[in-house]
This record gives structure tokens, sequence and C-alpha cells, in this order.
């Protein structure tokens, strides 16, 4: 009896060292933890890209494909929604050979900022793999709100 409570203790201790080594059982970073030096306000970015001359960045919706099919912001590309590993695979392959000096920015806009499961990690991500210009489109409560309604450029479709 006191062999097999030892080896639960010694399971249950096992287990939780390897789930707190492994970064896909922890929680994802929230958006509020992006430095806001990091952040671009949504009329900031609707300037730069309405620019002729600008040298644009890259944008990448990091969020769902239902929002992104309903609008998007024109010339930005879906990667999928770095909640799920998927999408973190797909924005992995998408800057892979990309210079880590390479301008990004990243939004997604599904609900709102304090809520949203997909910024936080998709920029934590990007820092990781050595991107140092990656900046993050606030959106205080989502895309049609802080986007659409106020007139900036989109569109529709996949």
């Amino acid at each position: 009896m006191k062999f097999q409570v030892n080896i639960r203790l010694a399971l249950i201790a096992l287990w939780v060292m390897v789930g707190a080594c492994n970064p896909v059982l922890a929680d994802p970073p929230p958006a509020s933890s992006i430095p806001r030096t990091n952040l671009i306000q949504p009329a900031d970015l609707a300037a730069l890209i309405g620019r002729v001359t600008a040298r644009k960045p890259l944008i990448l919706q990091v969020g769902f494909r239902t929002l992104y099919a309903q609008a998007h912001i024109p010339g930005s590309e879906y990667v999928g929604a770095a909640s799920e590993d998927e999408g973190l695979r797909s924005l992995h392959d998408r800057v892979a050979m990309l210079p880590k000096d390479s301008a990004i920015v990243i939004y997604c806009g599904c609900c709102p900022w304090s809520r949203c499961p997909n910024v936080g990690r998709a920029f934590a991500e990007l820092r990781g793999l050595g991107f140092n210009k990656v900046k993050v489109l606030y959106i205080a409560e989502d895309f049609g709100t802080d986007w659409v309604n106020k007139g900036y450029p989109v569109t529709k479709g996949s």
C-alpha cells in the first residue's frame, strides 16, 4: 500500500514537472503583455498603408478565418489563429525565410483586446524567433468597431 502511494506521488510529480516545461500546456500570453512601444493604432496603420511611396510592412491576420473572410486589411495575409497550434505553424512557415529586421504588423480583432486569445501568443512567437520590428494593431473592441466602422480600407473574401 505504501509503495503504491509513493509511485502515485512520483508519477504526479513527474507529470507536474513535464507540464511545467511544456509551453503548449502553459497559458498563452495576454494581449496586455505586449509593450506599448510595439502597438500601432488603427489610424496610424491606415495612413501607412495609404501612402503610395511608403514601404509597407508585412501585415498578418492571426485570428479566425471567418473574420478574415468577412473583412480584412487590404494586402494582409491570413496565417491562422495563433491560439491554435496549426495557426502558429502557419505563422512560422510564413516568416521562416524573412530577414529578422523585417517590418511585420499582426492583428486579430476577434474580440475586445483584453480577451484576445491570438495576438499575445503570435507576438511572443515572432519575438522568440528573433524578429525585432513587430507591431501589433491595437484593436480595443473588435475589428468591425475599430477598423471597419471608422472607414478604414477593407477587402472582403478569402
